[in-house]
């Protein structure tokens, strides 16, 4: 059974600070997924250098939403979230061809 690492990248206004100036990029990625595996399904898929990785598991958060009935109570999941930092020089085409 092949694992899939890079779920998704994270596009929100700090990720795009941090590729513009820092040559980060972040991911969403495999929960039981390790630094080593992660780099080289980067460097596998993007055919970049990637220096460093750093991962955070991000929780879930409880959420609330009235409804005609009551309140609905439910949670989102957590996941794990890595930040890749690629050589100088180098940058990754997360968008494709848009």
């Amino acid at each position: 059974m092949i694992k899939r690492i890079l779920i998704k990248p994270v596009i929100t206004e700090k990720s795009e600070l941090l590729s513009s100036s820092n040559n980060q990029y972040s991911f969403v990625v495999d929960k039981k997924a390790n630094k080593i595996e992660i780099k080289k399904a980067i460097e596998n898929k993007y055919g970049v250098t990637v220096e460093s990785v750093s991962t955070m598991i991000v929780p879930g958060k409880s959420k609330t939403r009235a409804t005609r009935s009551g309140y609905v109570k439910g949670r989102t999941s957590s996941f794990k979230k890595a930040i890749i930092s690629v050589a100088e020089g180098e940058e990754l085409n997360i968008y494709g061809e848009v």
